[in-house]
């Protein structure tokens, strides 16, 4: 078996040789092609010749020796001794040599095992060599051959392991690197004879990398030595030898081969430093100091370190001053003398280190080993933070934990030189390799650095580094920035000190538009993490301090930097944007997120109160007022300081911080609105004390307002603050509560206003002040020295002062809106019919026109004809039954821009002026042109110079869909009302005007949806209806007409849905409040309606909704039955014939089904059949002798005859149907109903057919 596998194995071997000449062959041959003709294509075949030769011969050589090395000879000897062991090809006296095949198995138990085994035999074969004095036999032939090693007292078979693992550690086979160190390692430290000084000249020998060598060969061989001194180091034999004379020069020697294969390739440097360290840690502390530091091949090392960028140099020099624990010359050209964390982290030496340590990149993915111990030792003297610890939430313990100890200042220190000389001013400022290590660092450093030292490496740099990379996804280091800022994340969710820091430094540093240029939430992500009071405060308190303190603040050159590096970079957030670099961008997010910490977090009343106190101060402060002496002011009596920043804020900054105060009113007004009575009306509310903190500073000496009042002004100013006071003592007496409450905030924001915007709202403000005198009565009780008598006599009623002072004021922000709408909410119920119809006519108001002229001449010749509502001439749209079959197929085949042209005059003319006017302003004096004027000025004074009419017509979209919610509010307190609130009516013309116009104007659907919206929930939806004297017949039958004309007409599916809604529901208001004596125009207008539906092809009218109509009223449906026979008999259209067929059906299914005999007296029904019973017979004879062509209308045809006969026999008209029928067709009807003709009749009331047949033939 033996032989078989060695013959297999040669076989092998031969095969890859064989391989090998060929590709050696094949490798001389290369570029020869092309040469000199048939003479060089010769001489390359007798080449390839003499090497093929030569080759082999040299194999043959080499085979024969190694026979004769492994056959070794028998040993003879006397029967009673123990008999050799029978050898192998591979086995000499105990030792196999197959062990070292299994050293470069994968598996790393195969290696262990082989290392095990090795060992075990080298040691017996040791032990038997040493027993016998060195003379025991191993065999005539050697395993090699004897050199001069040093190895003398070692047995052949270790000698020649000992060879054998040092060649296989330079083998790049599998893992024979790891097996046959982990084998030198073993050996060497179990068997103790072996010479240290002789394994060092043995690596150096076996191992020498000569000029020839090149490429893999010679990275071999350098590897190779590498794993053997690693083995030797770890084996402990260099300590034992020392242990044994501690004046040993093995270890300097080892220092310096290790040395000199550090020098040779960069690669091997790290590795061999940590060789030498493992040494150190083998060795006890004044062995390292007196052989490894007095190493002469370290010393040069270490003074060449800084020049040569030597990185490796430095660790090691680090580690084994931390080694042996004191400070050494050694290390005076590379470390500070004498060494201290503090004088290794100052400016000079750590710009002296910075060549050195910018060189570290070249093991990337991977950390170089300094990193690591340059960390630990600049947190040497700061115990490791727990994750996860907080202070208390209280806030003396908030402030004792920001409380910076003097150890933290001293790390602070030396993590700011660290991070701008090192990470800052060499790493972020190069390479990409060198910024992805800046990150690696970072992340080192995060777990154990303080939340009070994170502003030192959160740089601005750092900042815009980030920016820059994520600003592009195809950036390289995209993932790498993306993965920083996932660690960063939850390194600062684990504090709220830290999340506060991260959040400030990641603003701070971008000019508050980090999530924007990056196109991530890490800051609104972070801010949502805040969920608790004290860090909620912690987070004001920072932002108001990073306001006010300039020194934290980017310069001018760092922010136009900033701007010019993002200019391609679309903003998501215009309102920050500055192309000049101001720093007030940076203050702009700071003011506008203040209010917006709420968002995330549900507190409790009073902490939410305590905070926007906070705030409301800080906003009041900074945009309202301005020092004249300083920028600080101490208020006794708020026993504060006021503080401003050295450079004044912007006129922009101040706006924002109006409107922030404003919302924190708004938010406060709606938050107490959502209280109990007693939580609600409270004397200490958020308004009460913005409006007390005003009027303190007013009366400081040294603060004043930022900008100065006009007369007027101040005037106004002082009306509100009074007023407001007067109404603040009202809630304390607890009256009118929630009308107070309202009106107090809406106060509040008004007097807002007349600051921001001088010389705008004085008038408005008086008007308002009026409007409280007369809302609250007992004002005059509190009010018994005003002097001030206001004349009613001919002055507008209360409620439309306030409404139109609320319509001026809508237009403004959208805080002030909400208080408007909670006064009015109050007040809705006392509006008048004039107030109301003011509003209404600010919705009606159109500044965009049409997309196409709608009115003719006609209609401005014309204005006072009601019939011609539409201003459609008939003699254009009335079409001639005869001129078409009437199908609806064909009908939708007409032309474009006829039907384009029916549907803008219906969006010009529908519904018509409000109340039966035909005047597009409703009637308006003088006085109320004026005032819709002015709230159409207000609304585009500060748009003036918007480019084009879109914006205007947008805004004043805006504006109607605030005074629409105000309509809303009207209508849903009114909802139950409706019966005795007549005002509904007024408002119901308008809104379908307005919607009509929405849809035939550009850009104002979300107006017309709105609107649709409140007349279905509110109006069409309701269970209640207008009922009583103040409801007139004749303008909802004007509106009835309009809408029925609109619903045939309209082209916009949503306008013609509407108009049948508006239709039913003033048919319920007029049947509920008239009889049908008094509303006999209204079927009236469904015939006029109907004929136009006949005769006009360019009507829409469905005639579902006529069937609807007639099922809600059937006394509609009666009075219209004979003119539908009529134009079913008449018409010569099929399709047309068919339709008036489905709602004759219609008719008497209503009949037949009862609900006529509850709506009506049943002889009155009776009376319409019997009246037009001829003409009904009529049709029938004619629908059996000219059937329809279709078959699904033939079946239109069967139904109608059925639900005929039902209502006849249900009229009990069976016999004087039956009479008025001719033979024939009687016959035909029989014939065409089948067995189903006599049982619809019911002929058991006494006709029978004999007395029918007796009948035709006396006819």
């Amino acid at each position: 078996m033996e032989g078989k596998k060695n013959v297999s194995e040669g076989k092998k071997r031969s095969k890859k040789q064989r391989r090998e000449d060929a590709e050696v062959l094949g490798s001389d041959n290369e570029g020869k092609e092309g040469g000199d003709g048939i003479a060089v294509a010769q001489k390359s075949d007798m080449e390839k010749k003499k090497k093929r030769k030569q080759m082999d011969k040299e194999r043959h050589r080499i085979k024969s020796a190694e026979t004769k090395e492994l056959v070794p000879k028998k040993v003879t000897g006397p029967s009673d001794q123990v008999p050799a062991l029978q050898p192998s090809s591979k086995s000499v006296q105990g030792f196999h040599i197959d062990i070292f095949r299994d050293l470069s198995s994968v598996e790393v138990s195969a290696r262990e095992s082989a290392v095990e085994a090795l060992v075990k035999e080298l040691q017996k074969v040791q032990e038997a060599y040493e027993k016998s004095g060195g003379t025991v036999y191993e065999g005539n032939s050697q395993l090699e051959a004897e050199k001069d090693e040093g190895l003398k007292s070692c047995a052949p078979s270790l000698r020649y392991a000992l060879r054998r693992l040092i060649r296989g550690v330079s083998s790049s086979r599998e893992c024979a690197r790891q097996g046959f160190a982990l084998g030198l390692t073993a050996v060497l430290g179990t068997i103790q004879r072996i010479n240290t000084d002789s394994i060092l000249e043995l690596i150096d020998n076996l191992l020498e990398v000569s000029s020839s060598m090149k490429g893999q060969e010679a990275r071999d061989c350098l590897l190779g030595r590498l794993f053997a001194y690693g083995a030797l180091a770890r084996s402990g034999r260099v300590a034992h030898d020392w242990s044994l004379n501690n004046k040993t020069s093995t270890i300097k020697e080892f220092i310096r081969v290790v040395i000199s294969l550090a020098d040779k390739k960069s690669y091997l440097r790290e590795p061999a430093v940590s060789i030498i360290l493992e040494l150190a840690d083998t060795l006890p502390v004044d062995a390292v100091a007196a052989h490894i530091l007095e190493a002469p091949a370290l010393a040069d090392w270490f003074d060449k370190a800084i020049s040569n960028e030597n990185p490796d140099a430095l660790y090691l020099a680090l580690k084994l001053r931390e080694k042996a624990s004191a400070d050494n010359k050694i290390f005076c050209k590379l470390l500070p003398w004498p060494f201290t964390p503090s004088n290794l982290f100052t400016p000079d030496c750590l710009s002296s280190l910075v060549p050195c340590l910018k060189e570290t990149t070249f093991c990337q993915p991977r950390m170089h080993s300094v990193w690591p111990v340059l960390v630990n030792i600049l947190f040497s003297d700061v115990s490791l933070q727990k994750d996860g610890a907080a202070c208390s939430d209280s806030t003396q313990a908030l402030k004792k934990c920001r409380k910076l100890s003097s150890t933290e200042k001293n790390l602070s220190k030396r993590l700011d030189y660290f991070c701008s000389l090192v990470i800052d001013g060499s790493l972020l400022m190069s390479s990409h390799d060198r910024k992805h290590l800046a990150f690696d660092i970072l992340l080192l450093l995060l777990p154990r650095l303080p939340a009070s030292c994170s502003k030192g490496i959160l740089s601005y740099k750092l900042i815009q580094c980030l920016m820059d990379i994520l600003s592009t996804k195809d950036s390289w280091l995209y993932k790498a920035a993306q993965y920083f800022l996932q660690e960063l994340s939850k390194w600062a969710e684990r504090d709220v000190d830290r999340l506060v820091a991260v959040i400030i430094a990641l603003q701070q540093h971008s000019f508050g538009r980090f999530d924007c240029i990056t196109h991530t939430h890490m800051v609104k992500d972070l801010v949502s993490k805040i969920n608790s009071a004290s860090g909620c405060m912690l987070f004001v308190q920072s932002l108001m301090s990073l306001f006010i303190d300039e020194n934290g603040l980017p310069d001018k050159g760092s922010a136009q930097a900033t701007i010019e590096s993002s200019e391609m970079i679309t903003l998501d957030d215009s309102s920050y944007t500055d192309s000049s670099g101001n720093p007030d961008i940076l203050r702009s997010w700071i003011v506008d997120s203040l209010p917006r910490v709420f968002k995330y977090l549900t507190l409790e009343l009073e902490e939410k109160l305590h905070i926007q106190r906070e705030i409301l101060k800080f906003l009041t402060v900074q945009g309202l007022f301005t020092a004249s002496l300083g920028r600080e002011v101490t208020s006794f009596e708020l026993q504060e300081k006021l503080k401003w920043p050295k450079t004044d804020s912007s006129g922009n900054v101040r706006k924002i911080c109006f409107q922030q105060l404003q919302l924190i009113l708004a938010d406060a007004e709606k938050s107490m609105g959502t209280k109990n009575e007693s939580d609600m009306f409270r004397t200490d509310d958020l308004g009460s004390y913005f409006m007390h903190f005003l009027d303190t500073l007013c009366n400081i000496p040294s603060v004043s307002l930022f900008r100065s009042l006009s007369k007027e002004d101040e005037q106004a100013f002082k009306k509100l603050q009074s007023m407001e006071s007067r109404l603040l003592k009202m809630e304390e007496r607890e009256i009118d509560g929630s009308k107070v409450y309202a009106m107090r905030f809406l106060l509040i924001q008004l007097l807002l206003q007349v600051l921001l915007k001088p010389g705008e709202f004085s008038e408005t403000a008086s008007e308002l002040v009026i409007c409280c005198k007369k809302a609250f009565v007992t004002l005059a009780d509190l009010d018994s020295n005003d002097e001030e008598e206001d004349d009613d006599t001919g002055s507008p009623a209360f409620m439309d002062v306030l409404v139109d002072t609320l319509l001026s004021l809508l237009p403004q922000s959208a805080p002030l809106v909400f208080s408007i709408e909670q006064v009015f909410k109050f007040f809705c119920d006392q509006i008048t019919e004039s107030g109301l119809v003011s509003m209404l006519r600010v919705v009606k108001k159109d500044l965009k026109p049409s997309r196409h002229q709608y009115v003719t001449d006609e209609e401005e010749d014309d204005d006072d004809d009601e019939d011609d509502f539409l201003g459609i001439e008939e003699s254009e749209d009335v079409d001639q039954a005869g001129d078409s079959d009437g199908d609806q197929s064909e009908s939708s085949s007409e032309d474009e821009d006829a039907e384009e042209s029916a549907d803008q005059e219906v969006a010009a003319n529908v519904i018509g002026a409000p109340l039966g006017s035909d005047d597009s302003d409703g009637g308006m004096d003088d006085e109320e042109m004026f005032r819709m004027d002015s709230y159409l000025a207000q609304i585009f004074k500060d748009r003036k110079n918007a480019a084009g009419s879109d914006t205007a017509q947008s805004q004043l979209v805006l504006f109607k869909l605030r005074v629409l919610s105000l309509l809303e509010i009207f209508l849903h307190k009114n909802a139950g009302k409706l019966e005795s609130n007549p005002l509904v009516l007024v408002a119901y013309p308008y809104l379908v005007k307005t919607f009509v116009n929405a849809y035939a104007t550009e850009g104002s659907e979300q107006l017309g949806q709105r609107i649709a919206g409140i007349l279905q929930k509110k109006l069409f939806k309701s269970k209640d209806y207008p009922k009583g004297d103040g409801v007139q017949s004749s303008l909802l039958e004007t509106q009835l007409e309009k809408s029925l004309r609109l619903s045939s007409r309209s082209r916009q599916k949503v306008v013609s849905i509407l108009a049948q809604n508006s239709s039913f529901w003033i048919l319920k208001i007029l049947h509920g409040n008239f009889s049908r004596k008094e509303l006999s125009r209204v079927p009236d207008m469904l015939q006029s309606l109907l004929d136009d539906y006949f005769n006009n092809k360019k009507s829409r009218l469905k005639s579902g909704f006529i069937k609807e109509i007639f099922r809600r009223y059937p006394w509609t449906g009666h009075r219209l039955f004979s003119f539908l026979l009529e134009k079913c008999t008449s018409t010569k259209s099929e399709y047309r014939m068919n339709e008036a067929l489905a709602l004759i059906e219609g008719i008497l299914k209503t009949w037949v089904s009862g609900k006529t005999h509850v709506d009506e007296d049943a002889l009155g029904g009776l009376q319409f059949l019997r009246e037009n019973l001829l003409p009904l017979c009529s049709l029938m004879q004619q629908l059996l002798s000219k059937p329809m062509s279709k078959g699904s209308r033939r079946s239109d045809v069967r139904r109608f005859f059925i639900s005929a006969l039902q209502a006849i026999a249900c009229s009990k008209l069976s016999e004087a149907f039956c009479k008025a029928l001719r033979p024939d067709a009687y016959a035909a009807c029989e014939s065409y109903l089948g067995d189903k003709f006599h049982p619809l009749l019911k002929f058991d009331d006494g006709v029978s057919e004999k007395n029918i047949n007796r009948e035709e033939k006396k006819n």
